[in-house]
């Protein structure tokens, strides 16, 4: 069978299994967009190439399956490099396509030329210029494999305008063989002996969990191995659903802004079992003073992580759900099963201690009537369906929504975290409401974040793609304000955003939406529940809050964790 390039491209997306794909046309990439017309393939229309990327960011982080957008050369090429960097921090299966200038143009400055592999290499596992349309179907093959296999992440495939229009017999690879990339998925099991072995003589041990869980599909063997152990659980910004909040052992969120009791128990653990978490700064704090009387187990996809920040007592490459279940089996045989469990009700003791002196906090009665973020999120959490899937940008509202969310379910988070961009959760959580049409999908969003990427809301209008916007206005840029005020002397500088420029009520009207906006704690509830019941366009709740708030605990840039700053005492959260 001959098909054009641009044919055997779409063919071999539709033998992938990609059932929807975010992006925006243009000149290098037309001819790829004819056979779309004729595919079951659905194309949703971005208003801005970024959103094309973060939809398709949204879609992997909802349904751990890769994420697909198209754009085309040059310009186009360059707007998506930020959801490439963005995926690439946070290991998000993505595959890119863009279109570039024909073969013969590379390199002459043509018109929308760019160096988009150049430009990718550093910020993608790997990208293909494609020079024959005979590659195509085997090209797409490797994309997939790769950004999907071992530490999952995106991908990019250039595709020459002449290349498109070439005509190539139609085949499709029966398997993918890469020579030199072979992800190890077992763990040792030497290292997993010698791992059981440290768990059951650990007195004061913490399971530190990262996003890799929920990229392994991880949930159900970490539960498994947590009711085994009886071991306190952290989950970091990434990793948040991946043990449920409601679990007795659940410490929710460590690090910068996380809670009291998550960041002292790594402190004081003496053993910490990371699984699937790179030891981020954010996490650490000052490296030197993290965790300083705790041996280390690291799990590991990635080996270039092992050591990278922390050197572990025991180092192990793998999968993390096949390690964990690995580990559970080993916990039972050999010299490990032979061994007592250590006494841990000491520490689960304390634990519960730290927990009743220092909760997460806020005013929740303020004598000047002013909303409160924490409220806002906590009710919205209250009145949503159970597993409800919430996105966030990135700021101060990204730390409230993931401290006074409840998060009981994997895959019902999503975020950006290592790159923190901002302008992500409008987007994302589009691309994770088309995937998961069956969820209820709010996002929590900052004024300004709002205003980088909203142009998206016209998007989700046009599909009718019903996203909720829980809008968070301050007026300012938050979290730099908060920083001013607390390490610059309050020398706010360029920070002040306006709270009614724009009118975000009229600007979501304009744009599709229903709008509402709420200005005291009363009209909190009936606004959300009223947004609940509408479901066939997109809506957004602008809640103005109270700009004076900061996001406590904090542990201020380059201390120790010790340093954690709790803010004022006000009654725990509920």
């Amino acid at each position: 069978m001959k098909l054009t390039g641009a044919q055997a491209l779409i063919k071999s997306l539709e033998m992938q299994g990609v059932e929807v794909m975010f992006g925006l046309p243009g000149g290098a990439i037309l001819p790829v967009y004819d056979p779309i017309i004729d595919s079951p393939i659905r194309h949703i229309l971005v208003r801005h190439e970024q959103g094309a990327g973060h939809m398709a960011e949204g879609y992997a982080q909802a349904t751990n399956k890769p994420g697909v957008a198209m754009v085309t050369s040059g310009p186009a090429a360059t707007n998506i490099v930020t959801p490439l960097a963005n995926a690439y921090m946070d290991s998000t299966p993505m595959v890119v396509i863009t279109g570039q200038v024909a073969t013969s143009s590379i390199g002459t400055d043509a018109f929308q030329e760019a160096d988009t592999t150049g430009i990718t290499m550093s910020i993608t596992k790997h990208n293909w210029l494609v020079t024959d349309a005979s590659e195509l179907p085997e090209v797409v093959a490797e994309a997939f494999h790769v950004a999907t296999t071992g530490r999952p992440g995106p991908v990019l495939i250039d595709l020459p305008k002449d290349v498109s229009n070439q005509m190539m017999d139609w085949y499709w690879p029966e398997i993918v063989d890469l020579p030199g990339y072979k992800p190890n998925t077992k763990g040792h099991p030497r290292s997993i002996a010698s791992a059981a072995r440290m768990i059951k003589e650990a007195s004061r041990p913490v399971f530190y969990v990262g996003g890799g869980v929920l990229k392994a599909n991880g949930s159900a063997a970490l539960a498994a191995l947590v009711a085994k152990t009886g071991i306190p659980v952290v989950t970091t910004l990434m990793a948040r659903g991946a043990f449920p909040d409601d679990h007795p052992l659940c410490l929710a969120m460590p690090g910068m802004h996380g809670n009291y009791t998550a960041v002292t128990a790594m402190q004081k653990a003496d053993l910490l079992i990371a699984l699937g978490a790179r030891f981020d700064d954010r996490v650490t704090g000052k490296v030197s003073g993290f965790a300083p009387g705790a041996k280390i187990i690291h799990v590991d996809i990635d080996p270039a992580e092992l050591g990278k920040v922390r050197k572990p007592d025991v180092p192990i490459v793998g999968d993390v759900r096949l390690v964990i279940e690995d580990l559970i089996e080993a916990l039972d045989r050999g010299e490990a099963g032979e061994m007592p469990q250590a006494d841990l009700e000491g520490w689960i003791r304390q634990i519960q201690a730290w927990q009743e002196l220092n909760p997460l906090s806020y005013d929740r009665d303020p004598s000047d009537g002013s909303l409160k973020p924490q409220y806002v999120v906590e009710t919205l959490s209250s009145l949503t369906p159970d597993g409800t899937i919430l996105a966030s940008g990135v700021g101060q509202h990204q730390m409230w929504a993931s401290q006074y969310w409840r998060f009981n379910h994997p895959n019902t988070w999503v975020n950006s975290g290592g790159l923190g961009t901002m302008g992500y959760a409008i987007p994302a959580a589009i691309g994770a409401k088309v995937g998961r049409p069956d969820k209820m999908v709010w996002a929590v969003d900052g004024d300004g974040c709002f205003q980088m990427t909203a142009q998206e809301l016209v998007t989700a209008s046009a599909e009718r793609i019903p996203v909720k916007i829980a809008l968070l206005n301050n007026a300012y840029l938050g979290m730099v304000r908060q920083w001013q005020e607390m390490f610059y002397q309050e020398r706010y500088s360029e920070v002040y955003l306006s709270p009614d420029l724009p009118d975000y009520v009229k600007w979501a009207e304009a744009m599709g939406c229903v709008a509402f906006r709420v200005e005291s704690q009363e009209e909190v509830a009936p606004a959300i529940e009223k947004a609940n019941e509408i479901n066939d366009k997109p809506v957004v709740i602008e809640f103005r809050i109270d700009s004076r708030e900061k996001v406590f605990p904090m542990v201020p840039s380059g201390a120790s964790n010790d340093e954690i700053v709790l803010g004022p005492k006000y009654g725990g959260a509920s």
